[in-house]
Order: C-alpha cells, then sequence, then structure tokens
C-alpha cells in the first residue's frame, strides 16, 4: 500500500507543472480522504491484531464514499486557495499548513504523503506537523516514530518509496517541514481550554493557514467528548476554539458525532447499530473562525 502511494505521489510530482486547477483540486481531495481512511489503520480498535492496509489506497476511494457522513472537503480547498491568493505576488501559495498527527504506521505515511504533495504542488510554502511526548493511546506518533519512519521509507528496496523518504529528509532540514510535540496533547484537557491551559501551543497554531486534526482522539478533545445531540453543530461543539481555520479527518470510533443532519443518526443506527464505534464511517468536518 505504501509503494502505490508514493508511485502515485510521484507519478502526480512528474506532472506537477501542467496540472489545471481543476486536476489540483482533484488530486488534493484524493489525497485528503487517503489521510482520512489512513485513520482506519488503528491498533487501539483492532487490540494488536492484524490491521494493516493490504491494496492500494487510492483505488478503494470510490467505494468508501458513501461512508463518509460529512464532506466539507470543498471548503478546506477554498480556504487553502484563498490563502493563496492573499500572497498577491510571485508564486501563489499558501504559508502554513498544520497537522496535528494520531496514529504512527500506515497512517503517518498517508499523511506525509499529503503533506508532500501540499508542498510539491504549492498549496503550502511550510508544513508543522504536531506529535505526542509518549503514546497516549497505543500507537500516537512520537517523535521517535516520526524519524523512523522517514528513515524506513528512505531505506526501501522500491524506486518511488526511497525518492519519497529523501524528499521528506530534506524538506526536514530545509525547514520545510517541522515537528513538534508539546506536554498539552497528552493532558486530559479538552481543546476549547488550549488558550489558557497551553497559550504558547494556540499561539503557535493561530499562525496556520490550515490546521488537520487527524483521527478519533483529536475529535473527541475538539467536541469536549460530550454527549452532544446528532445535529448540534461542529461550531458549537467546539465551544470557542478556533485558533485558524480547521478540519477533523477522523474515522468514527467512540460515541460522539456532531454535525449530521436531521435523520441521518436515526437512519443509520437503523442500519448498522454499532456505526459510532465500528472504524466503517468517517468525517471530513471543518470550522473557520468568523472575522471580528
Amino acid at each position: 500500500a505504501v509503494m502505490a502511494l508514493c508511485t502515485y505521489l510521484g507519478d502526480i510530482q512528474r506532472s506537477m507543472e501542467k496540472l489545471s486547477e481543476n486536476q489540483l483540486s482533484e488530486y488534493f481531495n484524493k489525497l485528503l480522504q487517503v489521510s482520512l481512511w489512513g485513520n482506519k489503520c488503528d491498533l487501539s480498535i483492532s487490540a494488536g491484531q492484524d490491521n494493516s492496509q493490504k491494496t492500494s489506497p487510492i483505488d478503494s476511494l470510490n467505494s468508501l464514499q458513501s461512508f463518509i457522513l460529512v464532506d466539507d472537503s470543498n471548503m478546506v480547498w477554498l480556504t487553502l486557495n484563498s490563502s493563496r491568493r492573499l500572497e498577491g505576488t510571485g508564486k501563489k501559495t499558501a504559508d502554513r499548513v498544520d497537522i496535528v498527527l494520531d496514529n504512527a504506521g500506515f497512517e503517518l505515511v498517508t499523511d506525509l504523503v499529503l503533506a508532500d504533495f501540499l508542498v510539491s504542488s504549492g498549496l503550502a510554502r511550510q508544513i508543522h506537523f504536531h506529535g505526542k511526548c509518549f503514546p497516549w493511546f497505543v500507537s500516537d506518533v512520537t517523535a521517535k516514530d516520526f524519524q523512523w519512519t522517514i528513515r524506513q521509507t528512505m531505506a526501501a528496496n522500491h524506486k518511488w518509496m526511497c525518492k519519497s523518504g529523501f524528499r521528506w529528509q530534506s524538506y526536514l532540514k530545509e525547514g520545510v517541514w517541522c515537528y513538534h510535540d508539546h506536554p498539552f496533547w497528552t493532558q486530559p484537557h479538552e481543546f476549547c481550554d488550549m488558550a489558557a491551559d497551553a497559550p504558547d501551543l494556540y499561539a503557535t497554531l493561530q499562525e496556520a493557514d490550515l490546521v488537520l486534526f487527524k483521527g478519533d482522539l483529536n475529535y473527541r478533545k475538539l467536541t469536549g467528548d460530550r454527549d452532544w445531540g446528532h445535529t448540534v453543530d461542529f461550531c458549537a461543539a467546539l465551544r470557542g476554539f478556533e485558533p485558524a481555520p480547521l478540519c477533523s479527518l477522523r474515522t468514527l470510533k467512540a460515541n460522539i458525532q456532531v454535525g449530521l443532519q436531521p435523520g441521518q443518526a436515526e437512519k443509520l443506527t437503523s442500519q448498522d447499530p454499532s456505526w459510532m464505534t465500528n472504524g466503517n464511517y468517517a468525517v471530513i468536518q471543518f470550522h473557520i473562525p468568523k472575522l471580528e
């Protein structure tokens, strides 16, 4: 699966100069969805059983489309594009995208591929990754995991994996990519407390044009892990947490979900009673702070 993904990325990059805006948008949406579904490969839900990705994730996207319960990917694209236009002169590039990571393993590779595409396509100038000081759940990304994954990719006996790994290493050396961890990510606070409890981290996120939050645990902390009604607006559940335009890429593994249409949850419950916890469904949920 990693070989297929790196080959796909290589194919995009070979034709990058010729891509129309529509093609760029199409590739962005595909790689955003790959990063979303990478979250299915989670050791904390599989109890350590083999839960690896066996097929090309690109080939699976069409069949998975109907399982995305909320899809705000178009809003994410428009936000990135408007950030690019604000540059004004020269190359149109959003300044920075932050990715708050979830699991190591295959999911992390999908995040790195998305980040590579954002930089190499000119959609973003810089990517800041946020990992954890230690695993909060079973397979959370730490600095050691992040560096190990890139080293393994560099050492792979596969042309496009190896090329990807060396490019990722050069991004880190040049400061195009940055990795951070912060104690707040492994403390019991919900994210609406961040401005008060970790003002330095909140200020860091405020510098981003877009923040992507990966996975279920981040979603639970975004929404305070409360028993919200399913039709409550995502914005309301964030309870004032809006350092920057943000998007949650989450496959559902816990009993909380907001932002659904009236009747949508009831229909899902009748079709699949464990829809909130079995990891088969997903959301791409977006919020942009209101201008003062």
